[in-house]
């Protein structure tokens, strides 16, 4: 019994490091997640963006009045309009808590 139980456990970490290990650098989430709208430079200046009007993340005015926690919560849970329509993906089924974590850092290295 005692055998099964370390070999069980031996497993078991064996297997949330390697899960950890396969988490994707920030640059490589926000290339496949984000670009499309953001853009790659984080200014929004794509089709996409344009036409949601999105937030120039290089401004300093923009930066300033952005909170951490309001970026995390926006990659975790996406956003709707008043209508309810989705006009960002939430993350957090795809993301762990840590590269929401990595990617809302990423968006405050666009500050001019």
């Amino acid at each position: 019994m005692k055998l099964s139980t370390k070999i069980t456990t031996a497993s078991l970490v064996l297997f949330f490091g390697a899960a950890l290990g396969f988490a994707a650098p920030v640059s490589e989430n926000w290339e496949n997640l984000c670009t499309k709208c953001h853009g790659a430079d984080g200014k929004g200046l794509t089709k996409v963006g344009k036409k949601l009007q999105l937030k120039d993340y290089t401004d300093a005015k923009v930066q300033a009045e952005m909170k951490d926690e309001d970026i995390f919560k926006t990659i975790s849970d996406g956003v709707t309009d008043k209508a309810g329509k989705e006009k960002m993906k939430a993350y957090k089924a795809e993301l762990s808590a840590d590269e929401i974590k990595d990617l809302a850092a990423y968006v405050r290295k666009f500050k001019a």
